[in-house]
């Protein structure tokens, strides 16, 4: 969700197209016609190249205008909220699906014809749904009604109670969880043609074949079609029809597969009994593709996988479909075991050679098998001769603070912390406060440097390693005044002197 303003972005792109055309006058002759003939079918050619591009041009022109006219349409069936109507919106219909959105926000934007077409989509599948949306930016107290804190925010409210949307954010996937949360967990496909249609979709499925539409299997497939907030489950009793869906089903026995579009296009359901959690087991570690490229729609569902070893290849569009056929291969070889981030732990891995398959087939071994070196952000090891306050970094932590035979009083910040400008002032006075002590400052940047042994939430943080005991850090108030500052730091040393003589 998003609160703040973003600045305009506008990418041009310009596409010039120079026709240089050179013309010479010479006494008329024969030869000369002849030349003006050719010269004259070459600009007959022009024109008609000319023309060619022309309509072409008015074609797309006429593709956008009706794009835009479906988008108009299908905003049109959205409800517009405001400070009057919400409350008997939300109240008087028995499913009221809201997008809670800011004409600023660039998420909104995005999300805005998603909901739109979904909106056409529902409306044509006969839903109950009501689509509305607010303009929270502009009535804050209908939002507030509606308890709407972020932009966007999907709320599903039934008979006037708000649900959370748990679904994903394109069009399709709006519909699916809108149509399971409004009683149509399972799609029903009784027709070759309606087999085919679902194909044309290209997206991501569930087919289940049952020879009766009852039974403790049906019944369990049912249930975890409405478990599942993201895949379109369906439900098919015709052999022929099913075949369509899913090559080579087996007309004896009830069957459940999920269909992709991408290499690993059909997996099947291999277990022996159809239970609900068995079956949502088996769609966790199956749903996704081999390679799966991540927006910042789809993270959530990501990172909450099961899986929780994830490798990441961060590249470019050109780089990325370079590598997408031998990622794909490695992928194979480790599907349903990872997915470098280890998500239960909060680690991550860096995989420092290049990308080549073998090497990235190698990283995804040791990651599984837990032979890989956790990675840590840090810059270079700076010069600190002279400095006042000691820059210390990821790579530093260890020699200047945990290992450094001196207090040492260190200021963590990031660039985006509002009060750290105001604190690392009062760093610098204290730096020079002290100087001549056995007392060292430093200050160390969270955005680029991180150490297994410094766990930080809240910046600015200033954390107190005394000389005899750094593993317990004291934390100190950071909105204290200089002299409060000075004084709590020689009361914790000077206690700490004081114990150390009682223990001699």
């Amino acid at each position: 969700m998003s609160r703040t303003k973003p600045t305009s972005r506008f990418i041009y792109l310009s596409l010039t197209l120079l026709l240089l055309f050179t013309l010479s006058t010479s006494t008329l002759s024969s030869e000369t016609g002849d030349e003006d003939s050719e010269g004259i079918e070459e600009l007959l050619a022009l024109d008609e190249e000319a023309e060619r591009e022309e309509h072409q041009g008015w074609s797309e022109a006429s593709a956008r205008s009706s794009e835009a006219e479906l988008l108009t349409k299908a905003q049109r069936i959205v409800v517009e909220l405001n400070g009057d109507n919400t409350k008997k919106v939300v109240e008087g219909n028995e499913f009221v699906l809201v997008l809670g959105y800011a004409p600023w926000c660039p998420r909104s934007a995005e999300l805005m014809p998603q909901f739109a077409e979904a909106a056409t989509s529902l409306k044509e599948l006969g839903s109950p749904l009501l689509m509305a949306k607010l303009d929270a930016d502009r009535y804050p107290k209908a939002a507030s009604l509606l308890q709407i804190k972020g932009f966007p925010t999907l709320l599903l409210f039934v008979n006037g109670t708000s649900q959370i949307y748990t679904g994903g954010f394109s069009a399709e996937e709006i519909v699916i969880w809108a149509r399971k949360k409004t009683g149509v967990p399972v799609t029903r496909i009784n027709s070759v043609a309606e087999a085919e249609e679902v194909l044309k979709k290209g997206h991501t499925f569930v087919t289940g074949f049952f020879n009766k539409f009852e039974g403790q299997d049906y019944e369990e497939y049912v249930k975890a079609a409405t478990a599942d907030n993201e895949i379109q489950f369906i439900e098919v009793s015709d052999i022929e029809v099913a075949n369509v869906l899913f090559p080579n089903i087996k007309p004896a026995k009830s069957f459940v597969g999920i269909v992709k579009s991408e290499p690993e296009r059909y997996t099947t359901f291999e277990g022996t009994s159809f239970e609900k959690e068995k079956l949502l087991q088996f769609l966790e570690h199956n749903k996704f593709p081999l390679v799966t490229k991540l927006t910042e729609i789809n993270s959530v569902r990501v990172y909450s996988s099961p899986i929780k070893l994830q490798v990441i290849i961060f590249a470019d569009e050109d780089q990325f479909q370079k590598l997408l056929e031998p990622l794909q291969n490695v992928a194979r070889k480790f599907k349903s075991k990872v997915t470098a981030f280890d998500n239960s732990m909060s680690s991550k891995y860096l995989l420092e050679s290049d990308p080549t398959p073998s090497n990235i087939e190698d990283f995804c071994s040791r990651l599984l098998h837990g032979t890989l070196a956790p990675y840590y952000k840090s810059q270079p090891i700076p010069d600190n001769t002279d400095a006042v306050v000691q820059i210390i970094v990821g790579k530093s932590f260890e020699d200047l603070v945990l290992n450094s035979p001196k207090n040492v009083l260190l200021e963590v910040h990031t660039p985006w912390c509002i009060n750290c400008e105001t604190t690392s002032k009062q760093v610098e006075k204290l730096a020079k406060h002290f100087k001549g002590s056995d007392l060292v400052f430093g200050r160390f940047d969270a955005s680029t440097n991180e150490h297994p042994k410094l766990h930080v939430q809240d910046y600015p943080t200033l954390l107190l390693y005394r000389a005899s005991d750094k593993a317990n850090p004291i934390k100190l108030y950071t909105k204290s005044s200089l002299k409060d500052l000075a004084g709590s730091i020689n009361k914790h040393l000077k206690a700490r002197d004081k114990v150390t003589k009682d223990e001699l």
